[in-house]
């Protein structure tokens, strides 16, 4: 099961995709990484979708990456009697603690967090941004509001307040259930919704305590403002345009990707691009030009994994968008320019053995014309050092550590292959050649380089590079 491309595929699991035949048919298509979306379904459902992923692990023998996102603070308005209103600009519009139903003047807003925050002059969004209003005045049981611009609004439509740092944890109780769920399942990954801060990050990852690795999803500007602390505290990072790009003005979305996706790699975080990536494809066998591109471009600003979420969880063709997105990442990673763009920015290398034998590593892969780079790795950190470098050949993650190699599989071009622990340079030697050669990554007679930890078996003391003639003893 061999990808013949670098940046990996996150499929969103759902109501269309949740049988046994779709998840092997996602997997075969390209999926490298499976997506619980826990603002959706019932624990049951999720655990019925885990177990197939799993046992399609077993029957491949390729370690599955399962991701699980929790839903975060949900900010909703209340109901109206009539079902919907109509707001038009310049209108007076009342938000309030009162609660029963509302009518064209008013609606009840059940956050008194959101009173807490906000301000004269404040701007609400609703609906994804579609309904405007900007507080006159307010108080901590209500605000007055004037609506800039209008439309239709029904019931529970989401409210966001960009700039405004909320005084509300990330974490639910929902989403303290739901991660005592996905750790007790044993998924890969939890994504934090809703970070505004570091502290987010700390307190999930305290709950999670290293049973699962913690990715920021960045979907608030306040988050933004305190961009390089998350992502030091953070696992991974994902970049969430959905609500990143209601908060924030359109036009500064594509320029904040490039900077996160930048900021990231050089942290040797991955990061991961989501949202309307192929939104089209929902109801479309194809998608646009326009879509198309934007995969690209996520491509080219070197991130590591790119994220389906309706399109395949709720779409009319979930294997078709993956395949899709499979094949517009390799030919973009074809693309000569597509190297140039992605070597322009090097990583600031920390003065370790570790750092120093992975940049080597890279140099060395190049001047001899290795054909793969083999990373034995316990914790995983040596192998995502050398997907930082952005290599020109595939890294192969060695590991004897099956929640290492699943955890690796959302890593830029990495490999992972599950197999015990060196017990000495020539043992060393022998596992890389002979993987490499039963995966597919070389011949008799290439060159791969090695890295690994002496002593053997020891998390975090990669110190040692080899390279090794492949089928001819090493």
């Amino acid at each position: 099961m061999r990808r013949h491309r670098n940046a990996k595929i996150i499929a969103t699991l759902g109501p269309a995709s949740s049988d046994e035949a779709m998840i092997r048919g996602l997997f075969v298509a390209g999926t490298d990484v499976f997506r619980l979306n826990l603002s959706h379904g019932d624990h049951a459902g999720h655990k019925a979708r885990y177990d197939i992923i799993r046992a399609l692990e077993t029957e491949t023998g390729r370690p599955i990456c399962v991701l699980l996102d929790l839903q975060g603070p949900k900010l909703r308005i209340g109901r109206f009697a009539a079902g919907a209103v109509e707001l038009s600009a310049g209108q007076g519009f009342r938000l309030d603690l009162a609660g029963g139903l509302g009518d064209e003047t008013r609606v009840s807003l059940p956050h008194p967090e959101i009173f807490a925050a906000i301000a004269s002059g404040t701007e609400l969004l609703l609906d994804d941004g579609k309904i405007r209003l900007r507080v006159l005045k307010c108080d901590e049981n209500h605000a007055e509001t004037e609506v800039i611009a209008g439309g239709a609004l029904s019931a529970n439509k989401g409210v966001n307040l960009p700039g405004v740092a909320l005084p509300i944890a990330a974490l639910t109780e929902k989403d303290r259930r739901d991660l005592q769920f996905g750790l007790e399942l044993g998924v890969d990954w939890i994504a934090l919704s809703f970070v505004q801060r570091p502290e987010d990050i700390t307190e999930a990852r305290k709950l999670v305590s290293g049973r699962a690795a913690v990715m920021a999803k960045l979907e608030k500007p306040s988050a933004i403002d305190r961009l390089d602390e998350i992502i030091a505290i953070a696992d991974g990072i994902m970049v969430a345009r959905g609500d990143l790009g209601v908060e924030m003005a359109p036009e500064s979305v594509p320029g904040l990707q490039k900077e996160i996706i930048a900021r990231s790699r050089s942290a040797g975080k991955p990061v991961v691009v989501a949202t309307q990536m192929l939104e089209s494809m929902i109801e479309a066998a194809t998608p646009t030009r326009a879509e198309a591109s934007d995969v690209a471009t996520a491509v080219y600003d070197g991130a590591d994994a790119l994220m389906l979420s309706a399109e395949s969880a709720a779409g009319a063709y979930p294997i078709e968008a993956v395949a899709m997105m499979s094949r517009i990442i390799a030919e973009t990673e074809r693309d000569p320019r597509y190297r140039r763009i992605l070597t322009v920015e090097e990583s600031d290398l920390e003065p370790t053995a570790a750092d120093a034998i992975t940049a080597a590593a890279d140099q060395v892969s190049r001047t001899i014309r290795a054909v793969a780079i083999c990373a034995y790795s316990m914790s995983g950190s040596t192998t995502l050092r050398a997907s930082r470098e952005r290599p020109l050949v595939p890294i192969l993650g060695l590991t004897p550590i099956i929640e290492t190699a699943r955890r690796l599989a959302i890593a830029w071009g990495v490999h992972n292959v599950l197999t015990p622990d060196a017990t000495s340079f020539a043992d060393m030697v022998e596992k890389a050649c002979n993987l490499a050669l039963d995966e597919g990554f070389a011949k008799e007679g290439d060159r791969i380089v090695v890295t690994a930890g002496v002593p053997f078996g020891t998390p975090g003391s990669t110190n040692t590079l080899r390279i090794a003639l492949v089928g001819q003893g090493g």
